[in-house]
């Protein structure tokens, strides 16, 4: 069992770099993810009673930035704003699915227009997914449906970690670019 502690102190200076890099790409706006991550270390500071000490800091702000994440793109996108987006809170050293603090919408409270919204929505990600280069969907799949650590696509692929991480974001870049041309419809 890990236990990690908790030291906001810190944030700033270990993080901020880290998290301005993985939102600035999400939604390419610098002013936006600079508030986004002040939001997410706000947040951060709010719940760390509820920290439970079984993920690293960083994996545990990050589960939180990707709640803003998803919750900027709801507002935005106010016809679509409604669907649930599950995404995957893990790095790749922590197989253990129990620990996510973050709290989720109850899927028993969605309204059948909520699942259809979803049922939409995850078709048009697998749809996008799909008119990747087989070669990064498949990266991209193992990486982040699957839940494959670096380190195995590496030896499974016969790749290297950055050649990974590069696919990985020409993936998450043409997911982007193919769901606001598909789905984030305004």
């Amino acid at each position: 069992m890990l236990n990690h502690k908790l030291n906001p102190n810190n944030w700033i200076k270990l993080y901020s770099d880290y998290l301005f890099n993985y939102t600035i790409t999400r939604v390419n706006d610098r002013e936006i993810a600079q508030d986004l991550i002040s939001d997410t270390f706000l947040s951060g500071l709010k719940s760390k009673m509820e920290f439970k000490g079984q993920a690293c800091e960083r994996t545990w702000l990050i589960s939180i930035l990707k709640r803003k994440i998803i919750d900027h793109y709801r507002k935005i996108n106010s016809n679509k704003g409604k669907a649930e987006v599950r995404m995957s809170y893990f790095d790749d050293n922590e197989s253990d699915k129990s620990w996510i603090e973050e709290r989720v919408a109850d899927s028993s409270s969605q309204t059948a227009e909520d699942k259809i919204e979803n049922s939409e929505l995850k078709d048009a990600i697998y749809n996008c997914i799909n008119k990747l280069p087989q070669k990064q969907a498949r990266i991209f799949k193992m990486k982040t449906i699957i839940g494959y650590d670096t380190e195995t696509i590496c030896n499974e692929l016969n790749i290297t970690s950055s050649n990974v991480w590069v696919q990985i974001h020409r993936a998450r870049v043409s997911l982007s670019r193919c769901l606001k041309k598909h789905w984030f419809k305004t």
